[in-house]
């Protein structure tokens, strides 16, 4: 449900209110914080508790209740260190439930570095901590949208470390992870991968690590079957993807090169996925807007969109019936 001070359990809220999560959507969370929620709303709702995510009720909010916090830890707005502590268990708990099949994977809801740093200060954000709890290293997020799918070959790095990330092996993985999650229902995802410097170097006249690192990455891909092509400059790829339909995703060098244009182009929209682990979690695009938390002002549909694109991957819920959703 996300840290209790910010706009992630009361999104979850709004949009069960709206008749808009069903029974195969279970809420790791804490159901006090979620009841006082829904009174401090006005929405006259009260959570089915479930132990396990099984047994569940239709017409219902099903709630794994990890019974972190009180109804006093809602601080709508505030820093506050419990819920941020709680915020990382409830991630922990349904990736562990993911890894063990329980749930066919989990849509995360904002937390809040800082809070969450207080009892842990080693923490980088969902995706760092996900993939230490799957034993795997090589991932990478991925922004996605109905037009376009963005992977990067950086991310939560100082762009000084960025330039440095962008080796051989780290660009042909990603351009590897992009095809196969692509793949899964897509018959040939065409992938476009940027240049780092302005203009892809220019052939040269700005910088080699075009020539040197991102061309030979492109040709040992393609020499594997998958279909991508570059270096493109990043100025215009997006265009070409979004307005020309060349492209089904784009492989960017660093943070700022992919979120940019795809916060401008589909903010309310765009689903953030964590390719390369053995579960399927994906996360609405945005933060915990503290400045408007529990004020019934958030967008709601980033959920819907989170949830829709996890269904995707996971094959509309074969073999598992629940998506968790949690911070």
């Amino acid at each position: 449900m996300g840290d209790a001070s910010g706009v992630g359990p009361e999104i979850v809220l709004r949009r069960f209110a709206d008749g808009l999560l069903d029974e195969a959507t279970v809420v790791y969370g804490d159901a006090s914080i979620l009841d006082a929620g829904a009174d401090l709303l006005g929405l006259g709702l009260r959570s089915h508790l479930i132990a396990h995510p099984s047994g569940l009720r239709s017409g219902k909010l099903n709630v794994v209740d990890l019974g972190r916090l009180d109804a006093t830890d809602l601080t709508p707005g505030r820093l506050n260190t419990r819920a941020g502590a709680a915020a990382r268990d409830y991630v922990e708990a349904a990736a562990r439930d993911a890894l063990s099949g329980r749930v066919a994977g989990i849509v995360t809801m904002p937390m809040n570095k800082y809070a969450t740093r207080e009892s842990d200060p080693d923490f980088v954000g969902h995706t760092e901590l996900i993939a230490a709890l799957c034993g795997v290293r090589d991932h990478c997020p991925m922004l996605a949208t109905r037009d376009v799918a963005v992977t990067h070959v950086s991310t939560h790095v100082p762009l000084s470390e960025a330039i440095r990330s962008v080796t051989r092996p780290r660009v042909r993985s990603v351009i590897e992870l992009t095809h196969r999650t692509l793949s899964r229902f897509l018959p040939r995802p065409r992938i476009a991968v940027c240049g780092l410097n302005p203009h892809a170097s220019e052939n040269g006249l700005f910088g080699t690590e075009e020539s040197e690192i991102i061309s030979p990455a492109i040709e040992a891909a393609r020499r594997d079957g998958i279909d991508a092509s570059g270096p493109h400059p990043a100025d215009t790829v997006f265009y070409q993807a979004i307005h020309r339909d060349r492209f089904d995703a784009i492989v960017c060098m660093y943070h700022d090169q992919g979120h940019g244009p795809m916060k401008l182009a589909s903010f309310e929209s765009a689903v953030n996925v964590t390719i390369g682990l053995p579960i399927v979690r994906t996360s609405v695009d945005h933060g915990t807007a503290f400045d408007i938390a529990w004020q019934g002002e958030a967008f709601t549909e980033s959920l819907g969109h989170a949830l829709d694109y996890a269904w995707k991957l996971v094959g509309a819920g074969a073999g598992v019936d629940q998506v968790a959703t949690e911070a």
